[in-house]
């Protein structure tokens, strides 16, 4: 059912300086960044030969990532995004077998402009799981 890893996102309290160690320190090819008021982040995308990685600072106190910063205040990683064909077929297939979609279960239009979801981590082993419709 899943595709490729799509990417790795990483929550950060200064996304710029983030940004930078990747283009300075790691010579990695990095986004500008995108607020994404829909989903309380801003967002910078590192591209490597094989995946992505998602750079993540909160747009304010009431976002996601401002609580996971609270608790992890170096930051760290948030969650790991894969490709599935069809959305909605997964998210069925998966709540079928128990796992439980984050929200309202229906698909919202994520940083690359697709249709996403995110699963419970506790259903995954620890690891919140985003799904991606590629």
């Amino acid at each position: 059912m899943i595709g490729r890893l799509n990417h790795v996102a990483i929550a950060v309290p200064d996304i710029a300086a983030a940004a930078r160690l990747y283009r300075e320190t790691l010579g990695a090819e990095v986004s500008e960044a995108v607020p994404q008021p829909e989903h309380g982040v801003t967002t910078v995308f590192i591209t490597l030969p094989n995946t992505k990685i998602e750079l993540l600072e909160p747009l304010g106190p009431d976002s996601p990532i401002a609580g996971f910063l609270e608790r992890n205040p170096s930051g760290g990683i948030h969650h790991l995004c894969y490709e599935v064909a069809d959305i909605r077929a997964a998210r069925d297939r998966l709540m079928a077998q128990g796992a439980r979609v984050l929200g309202d279960g229906e698909p919202k239009i994520g940083a690359h402009g697709r249709p996403v979801l995110f699963l419970h981590p506790k259903d995954f082993c620890g690891t919140l799981v985003e799904l991606e419709e590629a």
